[in-house]
């Protein structure tokens, strides 16, 4: 009967599921005989939502510059944002009908406010009809074209843009850092090779790659060496002939090329007269600013194989295209260190005087802009080059200074560096481009954490869903993309090597910001930049400064972020009640002890983060956010979660564990087993089919056997285990093919676990088991795990050293042993653990001797040795490790200290940083293990959990 609200309902049915999705239309239209005016319209109102948001992506780059078609599309965009209004509006108030228990005609007939809200629905969508028809006649009025650039306005967009990137610097001599780089080209291009060989220079954009190839190509040397050269820019609207005639114009004299008719040649002549014309001859061609592989892939052909020694130079900012470069001929440029970037800075500004000196009253001020720039040497420059003609006066430079962003979005003088760095926005596909704005939101040198960003991508929406693999899949995959495009850069990596977190460069951040805010996309509130909070914003990251907002009235909003950890929860429980469309709800390290009652009517509602907080109890109202697929409890006061919980049949992702003080603590201080405390979930969780993560919880007999129905499962973390559970337990998990990360713990120190006929999991690469081993022998299920990177064992008992039995483990990373032998000696063989870098072994009482041998974990970088009370000596064989670049030792013995101090001193001299101290020690503890491991592991907001005493 209301097949055609199912169009609109379909946003619905993803988080729904089909039955749901048909009670829903059969309610609506029984209960609100009113929408039946309006199903025709609401259908073409969801059809024209699809069309207007490929619309958007699809022309949104294509006309830089051309300000009426951007403030036409800018009212495109705001219909868009309506349609959408209306979209999730329907589904908020759909959703409400079907969490609600009340009797069916209480729900329809007597909840006045929502039946008011359905009236609306028609009027809101006669407008937005209105809105298009109007912009529609508008685009005619002015003569907006929307199509395909003609071919001049390609050519000379092409010629226009890529000029600053290509010419920053103009005199050789300017050119300050990369000697390395410039040293290694010079070296290729000189080399006795005489097969024709692809060199790339490859990083984002603004750091200098024409600039250095074009140093090196002007050498009178290098110039000598070749019989010819050209050089091109390809850019991203590059057409084929018109660089081929260039390449020709450039080879030949203007005469000739006039002679020849090259200007009127087809394709295919161009290409067979520069074949003949190179080849007998040594070439050099420099193709400057490639986008895409395509591009060489033709010209490849082009540039004939003559074994005379040519060679081919191309710049790229993206990675891909550099790996076309065949063997280990490609350059890669990085940003400049903080003394190149102040020597150049000086050289543009203070070029008139004597040895280019800052004075001394403008040396904070520029150490600051320079800071900014972060050793991009476009911004130095530019920026350098506007301030070389200013009034030398202090307030004039703080002026300038915390203006910067303004500066950067309005200064017609730095449209040289938001050009050049839009180029890379600009070249995204849409489903890459609004990620990466949402990536703009975070703070100045936020470390962005892989795992974090792809869930918000996934619940605002951002992520398509792909046959075969998970949206997080999806979402990892995009982010390796956009560092392949030099947008983001891989700042750390996990034991697997999967990128962990990443950084945006700053000045990229501040102009995509200004993009994000002025296309209302996001807002970050408390950057330099933003002042205040513009209703229509779709998505609002808190920074700092949240009580400075006296009023938050943002009624479309779908992302809130707060990073501000002052702001009072009084103020937070104000403000939430006014985003009923919200998505995304984050307040992780928030100043709250209570859920705030608001969020149980978030009904559009995705993700949720309480993490680090004082919460202590989920309420059983939460059974109405039907939709949420992450709930993020890690580090709060919450010790059960509410039977309501399994009706979440859309969590994708739960993670709960007892507060990180506790946690972290135990574990330095006392070492204990279970020091991470686990949560309870009662109830049935078949029913959460879509779960891939749940960690800590609390086991019991029916909890392990329901498992197995979890298949999705790629990360469980389990405590109290007993030996009873074991055979059920490891039946659940043969079920969970992609079970990748398993932590399993006993209830107490006194439970033994027989594992002794259980099979391995053929895909566990991080396993951590705490708890007494049967008989003190390490089971069969370590034997074929050859996949294991990371391998934690807590209090085992294992009477035979395990470290042989580890030994094929060729992928092992990390390795950690707390407690987990009762032998007096370990041994390290040559040739084991070749990719080991962290090795920690601690409170194995009758342990004296630990032998390594040369040619032993060649890789290691940490060795932690900690309550190793009858190991007296330094162990000889740490010589051999040269990699190692820290050692802790806590808690170890009065006389290996004095050892270490002393006569075996020579053992550990090449270890730069040794740290020794009493894990009774609260100062030392928090200097060298607490903070930097909550700064590195959960952000800057987690170090205010470390102990003050």
């Amino acid at each position: 009967m209301a097949d055609s609200l199912f169009v609109v309902l379909r946003k619905v049915a993803l988080s729904l599921g089909e039955r749901a999705l048909e009670r829903i239309g059969t309610e609506v239209v029984e209960a609100a005989p009113i929408l039946t005016d309006f199903e025709h319209s609401m259908k073409q109102i969801e059809g024209e939502f699809s069309i207007l948001q490929a619309f958007i992506g699809q022309v949104s780059a294509e006309k830089v510059g051309d300000k009426a078609f951007d403030a036409w599309l800018d009212q495109v965009r705001d219909v868009a944002h309506e349609v959408e209004d209306i979209i999730d509006e329907h589904a908020y108030l759909t959703t409400q009908t079907v969490v609600d228990t009340s009797s069916f005609f209480k729900r329809k007939f007597l909840q006045i406010k929502n039946f008011v809200a359905w009236q609306k629905f028609p009027n809101q969508i006669s407008q937005v009809e209105a809105r298009i028809q109007r912009l529609a006649e508008m685009r005619h009025r002015y003569g907006i074209s929307i199509g395909e650039l003609d071919r001049r306005n390609k050519l000379q967009h092409s010629n226009q843009l890529p000029m600053p990137d290509s010419s920053y610097l103009t005199d050789s001599s300017d050119i300050v850092g990369n000697v390395d780089e410039i040293g290694r080209l010079t070296q290729w291009l000189l080399e006795e090779k005489q097969d024709r060989t692809l060199i790339t220079i490859f990083g984002m954009g603004g750091l200098g790659k024409t600039t250095v190839a074009s140093s090196v190509c002007k050498n009178q040397n290098i110039r000598r060496t070749f019989d010819c050269h050209a050089w091109v820019t390809v850019s991203q609207t590059y057409q084929v002939e018109e660089l081929l005639r260039e390449i020709m114009n450039q080879l030949v004299d203007q005469r000739a090329s006039i002679a020849s008719g090259f200007m009127n040649m087809s394709l295919m002549r161009l290409v067979e007269v520069i074949q003949s014309y190179l080849r007998d001859k040594k070439y050099l061609m420099v193709l400057d600013d490639v986008w895409d592989k395509d591009a060489w892939l033709f010209l490849n052909s082009v540039f004939v194989r003559n074994s005379c020694g040519g060679r081919v130079l191309m710049t790229t900012r993206r990675k891909d295209v550099s790996s076309l470069a065949a063997g280990n001929y490609i350059i890669e440029l990085k940003t400049l260190k903080y003394t190149e970037s102040w020597q150049l800075f000086c050289k543009k500004v203070f070029c008139a005087s004597k040895d280019n000196l800052c004075p001394e009253h403008l040396r904070s001020w520029a150490k600051k802009i320079v800071a900014k720039c972060q050793g991009l040497p476009l911004a130095i420059v530019t920026i350098g080059s506007i301030l070389s003609y200013r009034e030398l006066e202090e307030q004039e430079w703080s002026f300038f200074y915390n203006q910067l962003s303004w500066q950067l979005a309005n200064n017609p003088e730095l449209n040289w560096i938001s050009n050049v760095l839009n180029l890379s926005l600009n070249d995204l596909p849409s489903y890459l481009r609004s990620c990466f704005l949402y990536c703009s939101l975070y703070p100045e040198d936020y470390k962005i954490k892989r795992k974090l960003i792809s869930k918000l991508w996934i619940a605002e929406g951002l992520v398509e869903e792909r046959d075969g693999t998970t949206m997080e899949e999806v979402a990892a995959y995009y982010l390796t993309e956009l560092t392949q495009r030099s947008l983001l850069q891989v700042t750390e990596r996990n034991a697997c090597g999967r990128a962990r977190t990443f950084l945006m460069h700053d000045l990229v951040r501040e102009v995509t910001s200004i993009i994000a805010k002025k296309e209302k996309f996001g807002t970050a509130y408390g950057d330099a930049g933003t002042a205040q909070v513009a209703n229509e914003a779709l998505r609002l990251c808190i920074q700092r400064g949240a009580q400075s907002l006296n009023s938050l009235d943002s009624p479309r909003l779908r992302s809130f972020i707060l990073f501000d950890t002052e702001v009072p929860c009084s103020w937070i429980y104000d403000s939430l009640s006014r985003f009923r469309l919200l998505r995304v709800l984050c307040l992780r390290f928030a100043n709250i002890e209570q859920v705030p009652g608001v969020v149980t009517e978030l009904y559009n509602l995705r993700y949720l983060d309480f993490s680090h907080t004082k919460v202590k109890q989920i309420p059983a109202s939460f059974r109405k956010l039907i939709n949420l697929q992450v709930l993020d409890l890690k580090f709060s006061y919450v010790e059960e979660l509410p039977l309501e919980i399994t009706m979440l049949t859309n969590l994708r992702h739960l993670y709960v564990k007892k507060n990180i003080y506790v946690c972290v603590i135990n574990d330095i201080q006392e070492r204990t087993l279970n020091c991470f405390g686990a949560t309870k979930i009662p109830g049935n969780i078949c029913c959460l089919k879509n779960l891939q993560a749940l960690y800590i919880v609390s086991a019991n007999k029916h909890l392990v056997s329901q498992l197995g129905n979890l298949t999705l499962m790629r990360s469980l973390g389990i405590l109290e285990v007993q030996q009873s559970y074991i055979a059920e337990l490891w039946n659940s998990l043969k079920k969970m093919p992609n079970l990748g990360r398993l932590l399993i713990s006993t209830c107490d120190v006194n439970e033994i676990l027989n594992l002794k006929m259980l099979k391995p999991l053929p895909n566990l690469k991080l396993f951590c088991l705490a708890g007494k081993l049967e008989g003190g022998i390490l089971p069969s299920i370590f034997s074929e795990s050859d996949k294991l990177v990371q391998l934690k064992l807590d209090w085992s008992g294992l009477k035979k050293d395990p470290i042989s039995s580890f030994s094929h483990m060729l992928n092992l990373v990390d390795l950690w042993l707390f407690g987990a032998y009762d032998g007096e000696q370990l041994t390290f063989c040559a040739g084991w653990f070749p990719k080991l870098k962290s090795l920690q072994l601690a409170d194995m009482e009758h342990l004296n001797q630990i032998e390594i041998e040369d040619e032993t974990m060649t890789s290691l970088h940490l060795l932690e040795l900690a309550g190793l009370r009858n190991l007296k000596a330094v162990p000889e064989g740490i010589k051999y490790i040269r990699t190692l670049h820290q050692m802790f030792l806590k808690d170890m013995p009065n006389e290996f200290i004095e050892r270490l101090q002393g006569n075996d001193n020579h053992i550990v001299q090449h270890i730069p940083n040794i740290h020794n101290f009493d894990s009774a020690d609260s100062q030392a503890v928090n200097n060298f293990i607490f903070l930097p491991y909550l700064a590195k592991k959960y952000g800057p907001g987690a170090t205010k959990y470390a102990p003050t005493k």
